[in-house]
């Protein structure tokens, strides 16, 4: 792959875009845990990459600017952001720009545990700013201030140490700190005073409302006042996020959750629908099988253990 030489900050070559594309069996450790921490203190130049993962990134001291193939973004210490594994990116004209990188599997992590997902600063910062960042220009990214920089770094020593000593244990807590990291910088997110920050947050607000009350009756109407916007602007920019309607995303929601019954308990598929907000077990169903092209009894079958399976658990 062509390199970009130091300094560089015009228009990108054509030749530039063909990406290299990180792959997790080149940087994570061979036992497969999904949590990796690189320093690059300072960071050299590398190229314009994607991942077969997904990254924190932490801006720990001096300046540089990011790209990610279409935009050009200045960066200073505490600057924080997430990036996917699919939106191309890399760091030019550095002057002892110095990073941590917290690479993670998202699909390896126990991301609905607890209340994380309903964290307003959570689907802002994992979810919406990587997906408005060229519209915001890169303002709508997370700047932690000096004392919330210390702790994120705390955490993240701890979680470093965790992943070379690999004590027994260590995928326990690891993922403990990974996720409290997560939840240290969604806060952090929530509590901003930037206004292309906030703007994602009014929507993130609105998912979060869904994520503790999906079993509720949730009315559209409701969801744009939550929201702050016009009906138009809120339905136009939530679609564009999320990739379904505010009532659609609800009945996805809904539906995740009676997989989750469905595998985890053996209650009647009735009391399932009624428990995550269908109020008609039919309906429930129609939309089960549209969904993931199953009805729910095929689906649970699936991950029921044979009768002559014994319980080893004791």
């Amino acid at each position: 792959m062509a390199q970009l030489p130091l300094g560089f900050s015009g228009p990108l070559p054509l030749g530039i875009r063909l990406l290299l594309k990180l792959r997790k069996e080149d940087w994570f450790h061979p036992d497969g845990f999904p949590i990796v921490v690189e320093r690059r203190e300072p960071q050299r130049p590398f190229g314009l990459h994607t991942h077969e993962f997904s990254e924190i990134v932490i801006i720990t001291g001096g300046e540089g600017v990011h790209i990610t193939g279409e935009d050009t973004y200045q960066l200073a210490a505490g600057d924080t952001f997430v990036i996917g594994g699919d939106r191309p990116h890399d760091y030019l004209n550095m002057n002892r720009l110095s990073l941590i990188n917290i690479l993670f599997d998202p699909s390896e992590l126990p991301l609905e545990l607890g209340d994380l997902q309903t964290l307003p600063g959570y689907q802002a910062l994992f979810k919406l700013e990587p997906f408005w960042r060229k519209r915001h220009e890169f303002r709508s990214r997370l700047s932690l201030s000096a004392h919330d920089l210390i702790r994120a770094t705390q955490l993240v020593e701890q979680l470093e140490t965790e992943l070379v000593k690999r004590e027994p244990g260590f995928r326990v807590v690891a993922v403990s700190l990974w996720l409290q990291l997560a939840a240290f910088l969604s806060r952090c997110y929530g509590r901003s005073e930037n206004e292309s920050s906030r703007s994602l947050v009014q929507l993130a607000e609105v998912v979060s409302h869904l994520q503790r009350h999906y079993a509720s009756s949730i009315c559209l109407e409701e969801l744009v006042t939550l929201s702050g916007m016009s009906r138009r602007t809120f339905l136009r920019l939530f679609e564009s996020s999320f990739g379904a309607p505010p009532i659609t995303y609800l009945i996805q929601l809904r539906l995740r959750r009676a997989c989750e019954s469905l595998r985890e308990t053996s209650d009647s598929i009735t009391d399932i629908a009624m428990r995550v907000g269908f109020s008609d077990s039919n309906y429930f169903s129609r939309k089960f099988r549209a969904e993931f092209g199953m009805s729910p009894r095929q689906y649970r079958s699936g991950f029921r253990r044979p009768a002559d399976t014994k319980d080893l658990s004791l």
